[in-house]
């Protein structure tokens, strides 16, 4: 949805401000072949690749390679006009522990814990960088405010009725709604593509209204915890 949504917004900008209904369907089109491809041709080529990564015995080829991945998916992304993010959800996708298992029976660490130093070093400037965008002046605005309450009542409730469509008995389908509430670091990404794209002159996104989903985030991330800690305190009572 959000690879269709965006590709609609950059061809608007490129344009006269909006898409015709040919239009639309060749950017719904380009967004399906790319997930496609992406499934399809990044399977065939990370098993190859992993597996002669291995061979080499390298230090670092397992975190390079994936690196490698990631960044070339969100170039391929790039050229078909969707989001980079698009193309690294895909390769986040399409790489599985059976590719680098071979790296991890010689007694290797995790994927996940060689990116603990990279996370850790470039998340922080990431935040920063989404906090720079933010006019604080907004966060007193009526408007602004009432945009972001009404967004975030639209999470919390979305993501419950998600919940109810849990049909494994024993689940906690609250605390499986709740769970998906936090609009975190892909919304941000979004949000702030959305105010670089220009559609009939103006940002999609405006100062406002980026305002307002980083307050949205903001709220949807600190209200999860407490709310799973009652949920699940509601069940064992």
């Amino acid at each position: 949805v959000m690879a269709v949504v965006s590709g609609l917004a950059a061809a608007a900008s490129k344009g006269t401000g909006s898409v015709d209904m040919a239009g639309a369907v060749l950017i719904i089109a380009k967004a399906a072949g790319f997930l496609a491809f992406a499934v399809v041709a990044g399977r065939l080529w990370s098993q190859r690749a992993f597996g002669w990564a291995s061979r080499l015995r390298v230090p670092g080829a397992l975190i390079g390679l994936c690196i490698c991945f990631c960044f070339v998916m969100a170039s391929l992304a790039s050229l078909a006009g969707l989001a980079p993010i698009v193309g690294a959800f895909c390769a986040g996708v399409v790489l599985d522990e059976v590719d680098y298992k071979e790296f991890s029976d010689r007694g290797e660490r995790k994927v996940e814990e060689l990116l603990q130093p990279i996370t850790a070093l470039v998340v922080p400037v990431f935040f920063v960088m989404m906090g720079l965008h933010v006019d604080l002046r907004g966060f007193g605005e009526p408007g602004v405010l009432g945009l972001a309450g009404l967004i975030t009542l639209v999470a919390v409730v979305g993501k419950q009725v998600c919940g109810l469509g849990v049909v494994d008995k024993g689940v906690n389908r609250l605390a499986v709604g709740i769970g998906m509430i936090p609009r975190g670091e892909v919304g941000l990404i979004f949000a702030s593509l959305g105010t670089t794209v220009l559609v009939g002159g103006q940002p999609a996104v405006s100062g406002q209204v980026f305002s307002a989903l980083v307050l949205m985030v903001i709220l949807t991330t600190l209200m999860t915890p407490p709310l799973l800690k009652f949920a699940f305190a509601t069940r064992r009572g």
